[in-house]
């Protein structure tokens, strides 16, 4: 059985979900501190053929807040400001509305929380590209320890044999000596995304957020698209 685990990012790009489509485990590790100006909070899109940022605006309390105790600041009428932003941008995109039946449920949700809001927002991703491992919550599951202390326990907690983890992480692993504290094979994630036709732009903008590709792509084609499948309706 093979275990994933992710920080509960905003609309992240296609190869978190690659990781979720090799998952049999997959952990919200929604207990960890919140960074300022990372994935936690930001992704980028494509506006008039250039990336631009979208962002949750948060509360920050102290330095070594969790994202799970995160609260969202509302008073700005961002949901709404951001849902039109997406629908006027991506309006000439073959798939805007696929891409805006996630878009939409953002005003929707009720929770208060960064780490709720982004995976509710994942998890919806996920159902519409069939993608359906076991998902969990690290802040739920009384484990501890230090980095891949932690990592180890919550594999075995699982009775998972492999982590997959991303290729970025592959230094620390190093670092702490991951295979030679544990029998769990440690593989690195290998997903290189293949270009695919983007409006308004002279060259393939890569590792931008899910709704990107989506908008351009649709559900099913984004399916294939996160897996690594290239094919006639995929690649360019």
């Amino acid at each position: 059985m093979i275990c994933v685990m992710m920080q509960p990012t905003f609309f992240p790009w296609a190869g978190y979900f690659n990781l979720a489509s090799r998952a049999d485990v997959f952990v919200f590790l929604d207990d960890v501190q919140l960074e300022k100006q990372s994935w936690q909070t930001r992704n980028r899109i494509l506006l008039e053929g250039k990336p631009a940022w979208i962002k949750v605006p948060v509360r920050h309390h102290s330095l070594q807040q969790a994202i799970r105790d995160t609260e969202v600041c509302d008073q700005s009428l961002w949901r709404p400001k951001l849902l039109k932003q997406l629908a006027q941008g991506y309006a000439r995109h073959p798939h805007r509305d696929a891409m805006l039946e996630v878009a939409k449920l953002l005003p929707q949700l009720t929770p208060s929380r960064l780490a709720d809001i982004n995976i509710a927002l994942i998890l919806a991703c996920c159902e519409r590209l069939g993608l359906a491992p076991r998902f969990a919550r690290s802040g739920e599951l009384g484990i501890a320890g230090e980095r891949s202390e932690r990592l180890i326990r919550i594999c075995e907690h699982f009775g998972c044999d492999e982590y997959l983890s991303p290729a970025g992480a592959a230094d620390y692993l190093a670092e702490d000596r991951f295979s030679e504290r544990t029998t769990i094979r440690l593989t690195l994630q290998q997903y290189a995304p293949s270009a695919y036709k983007q409006p308004k732009t002279a060259e393939f903008v890569s590792h931008l957020s899910i709704i990107d590709v989506v908008a351009n792509l649709g559900w099913k084609d984004a399916s294939l698209y996160v897996r690594g499948v290239r094919g006639s309706a995929v690649g360019v």
